[in-house]
């Protein structure tokens, strides 16, 4: 794979390159509430702007339904862009229409454009590949040379981010470089002990990691909306919890697994629980119980694991060589619900080993409940993407930039 420094040693000056970018921001309204993405993107436009090519930044936002939708444009993650390079970028209302054919033509050496949202055109996410194959020759057309440096979409099969970089000479971004460079770390040269850390509201979603780090991982303690089915299967009684009953066959065989491997693997102790979900809009106290794990009442449900799991969480983390933490304990949006998830991310901000914060929810978490991100040895940006990673899995995009 080569990286952007090699594209750099070349004369660049006048090119057009395209950054695949992942400017997927969270937005309300118009308003970003995390720009955590943008600026992750910020020191590869920022050497190429430098070194004097003509920068188009081109990336997705939302799931919009191949066609144009105002809730999901670009605008305010190009002003933003602008904003944090300290320059103007210019913004073209399309992808790959007249705007976006003009806003690049009229780009001098060193400055910078951000095309509309990719996915407002069917030919970014279609499975067929003569469709996407097409969208990516038009895309191709606005540039010479593509960077790859979206992380958080390089698991998707996507025309900008698959077929593009097969039509141009291609290089991977400082971003992509850094988080392959952090992944390896948590794959093929890992410190021990390696205790990973997952929550989030289904178990579904992390099935493929877990029977993954059971060869791996020292232990795995499981939190969030997830740990419930896990508790269901232990023959618990959860309530109204969030339950995957048609997971619950998988998570027994995970459970035995993880003893005959002699992986740890950690389940709450005690949670917090309520008769209702809380009010996300007022957040008004929910006026929370703290109760046994395993003795959660009909009519309520778990939201966050309780104070003797934070003590056991920390304590599991405390000696740990390599972290791995993707998704929150509860629901930490809500003030009630958010102890939980501060405490296993200021257990890593303590732990003295190298700490890896898997992107999404996670990484949204973070920067909500104010911790210094510097404190963390990585925050990635591509929550799947990371897990498809640890999973073993080829990631398209990826597998685009290789040689």
């Amino acid at each position: 794979m080569k990286t952007i420094d090699e594209l750099l040693s070349e004369n660049v000056a006048g090119k057009r390159v395209l950054v695949r970018a992942d400017l997927n921001v969270p937005l309300d309204g118009t308003t970003i509430t995390d720009d955590g993405r943008i600026r992750a993107v910020l020191p590869t436009v920022k050497a190429l702007a430098e070194a004097g090519a003509r920068v188009v930044v081109a990336s997705h936002l939302g799931r919009p339904k191949g066609a144009p939708d105002p809730a999901f444009s670009l605008a305010p993650a190009a002003a933003r862009l602008g904003e944090l390079l300290g320059a103007d970028v210019a913004f073209a209302t399309d992808t790959v229409g007249e705007s976006a054919g003009a806003t690049v033509a009229g780009l001098a050496d060193g400055q910078v454009a951000v095309v509309e949202n990719l996915r407002f055109n069917a030919g970014e996410t279609s499975k067929d590949d003569a469709e996407r194959g097409e969208f990516a020759d038009r895309l191709a057309a606005l540039a010479d040379v593509y960077v790859g440096d979206g992380f958080g979409a390089v698991h998707r099969k996507h025309a900008s981010v698959f077929d593009l970089p097969a039509r141009l000479p291609h290089y991977a971004g400082y971003l992509i470089a850094t988080e392959v460079g952090v992944l390896r770390k948590l794959t093929d040269d890992v410190r021990r002990p390696y205790v990973v850390a997952l929550g989030g509201a289904k178990v579904s979603d992390k099935l493929a990691v877990i029977d993954a780090l059971l060869g791996k991982a020292d232990r795995i303690l499981i939190g969030g909306g997830m740990a419930y089915t896990f508790l269901k299967a232990q023959g618990h009684e959860i309530g109204t919890s969030l339950l995957q009953e048609d997971q619950i066959p998988a998570v027994r065989e995970y459970l035995e697994r993880a003893g005959k491997n002699g992986v740890e693997l950690v389940l709450p102790v005690d949670t917090l629980v309520a008769a209702e979900f809380p009010d996300m809009k007022t957040k008004a106290s929910a006026n929370p119980t703290t109760v046994a794990a395993d003795a959660i009442p009909a009519g309520h449900m778990g939201l966050d694991i309780g104070p003797e799991t934070r003590k056991l969480y920390a304590s599991k983390l405390a000696d740990a060589a390599t972290v791995f933490w993707n998704g929150p304990m509860g629901v930490f949006e809500h003030p009630d619900y958010a102890e939980g998830t501060k405490a296993v991310a200021q257990a890593l901000v303590d732990s003295p080993g190298f700490t890896v914060v898997g992107g999404g929810d996670s990484a949204a978490a973070v920067r909500t409940l104010g911790f210094d991100e510097q404190a963390f040895g990585h925050i990635s940006t591509g929550g799947g993407a990371s897990l498809e990673y640890l999973e073993g899995k080829t990631l398209p995009g990826l597998a685009a930039l290789e040689d």
